[in-house]
Formats: structure tokens, C-alpha cells, sequence
């Protein structure tokens, strides 16, 4: 998926759940994922530049991740991180974990997000990581395949959780009722060890 499709993907994602309107009441914390030295070489010379990529959340289901540029590093992490809060989108939580098992892909990266038993912890590396814990995530399990780009990671990541449902969801698409499909959820999602 190019990087122009999951922008306009996260900016449909945004005007459905209306989050422009809740940005206001949000607690949002911010993760550096980095902050490196681009160089251009012109015929005068080098000119310096910084990139940072920033994850931001509120721990209680909004997530968003922003790219800046600049001159100096602390503009560029300012850029990013006003840049991150502009794709703020709301993730499905179910018990700490991701409602059911989704791919995301995005160029040379394929990750693989599935659901996790109460006090597993966040199984995932490099930049997948702090965007679980932003979003509100306590336990999930992920596998990571391809480049490791961290450019690459965050949006591969971001493509999975813009293909997740809540129960609530998946149960109003069905014609199910949403309580008869949670008691289904929890049938597997329990541990299941003979006493």
C-alpha cells in the first residue's frame, strides 16, 4: 500500500468517528521513534536538515503517528508530533487486546497483530511497540516481516489497526446481538486448561 493510500485511508477513518471534535479533550502523550540528519549536497555545499517520527496517544484508544522536517531537531520533533495529533484515529481495545487477528502491510512490511491472554505483555520491537502502549493496548501479539524501516513499521502497523472492529461492529454488520457474539469472543479468548 503506497504512502498516499493509508493517509487518505486514516483521514476517512478520522471524518467517520469524528475525531476532529474530541481532539480538545484528549490527554495526548507523545514517543520519539527518531530524529535523524538528512543531507542535500548543492553546488555550494551540504545543507543539513532533521526528520523525527513521532507516535502520539492518550493510552485510552486514540493513536496517531506524524513525520516532521526541519532545520533543528526540536522543530522538526514539534512539527511531527502537531503533524501526529492531524491523524488521530480511534482503535477497537477488547480486554486490554485487539478484537481478533489482522494484517497490515505497507511496501517491503508485512506485521501481523494477534489478540493476547490477559498478562502476556506487548510482543512487539522497535516501532510497533509504543504505538500499542499509546493506544491503551496491554497485551498483543505481533510478527514482523520484511524491511524494518521504522517509516515502514508504523504505517504497516497503522494499516492493520484501520482494519479492525469492535465486537459491536462485526455484530451490527452480522444482524447478531452484540452480547451473544461477546460470549462466543470469550469462549475462545479464555484460557482453556483442564483443572
Amino acid at each position: 500500500m503506497g504512502g498516499v493510500a493509508i493517509e487518505r485511508l486514516i483521514d476517512e477513518k478520522r471524518r467517520l468517528q469524528r475525531v476532529a471534535e474530541l481532539e480538545d479533550q484528549l490527554q495526548i502523550e507523545e514517543r520519539l521513534i527518531y530524529a535523524k540528519r538528512t543531507t542535500r549536497v548543492t553546488k555550494g555545499g551540504k545543507r543539513f536538515s532533521f526528520s523525527a517520527l513521532v507516535v502520539v496517544g492518550d493510552k485510552r484508544g486514540f493513536v496517531g503517528f506524524g513525520l516532521g522536517k526541519a532545520r533543528e531537531v526540536p522543530i522538526a520533533i514539534a512539527k511531527a508530533i502537531e503533524d501526529g495529533k492531524k491523524h488521530l484515529i480511534k482503535v477497537p481495545i477488547e480486554n486490554g487486546t485487539v478484537p481478533h487477528d489482522t494484517v497490515g502491510h505497507y511496501g517491503p512490511t508485512m506485521i501481523k497483530l494477534i489478540p493476547a491472554r490477559r498478562g502476556t505483555g506487548i510482543v512487539a520491537g522497535g516501532a510497533a511497540k509504543p504505538i500499542f502502549e499509546l493506544a491503551g493496548y496491554t497485551d498483543v501479539l505481533t510478527k514482523l516481516q520484511g524491511s524494518t524501516n521504522p517509516n515502514n513499521v508504523v504505517r504497516a502497523v497503522f494499516d492493520a489497526l484501520l482494519k479492525l472492529r469492535s465486537l459491536e461492529e462485526v455484530a451490527q454488520i452480522r444482524g447478531l446481538d452484540a452480547e451473544l457474539l461477546r460470549k462466543r469472543y470469550h469462549i475462545y479468548a479464555r484460557d482453556l486448561r483442564i483443572p
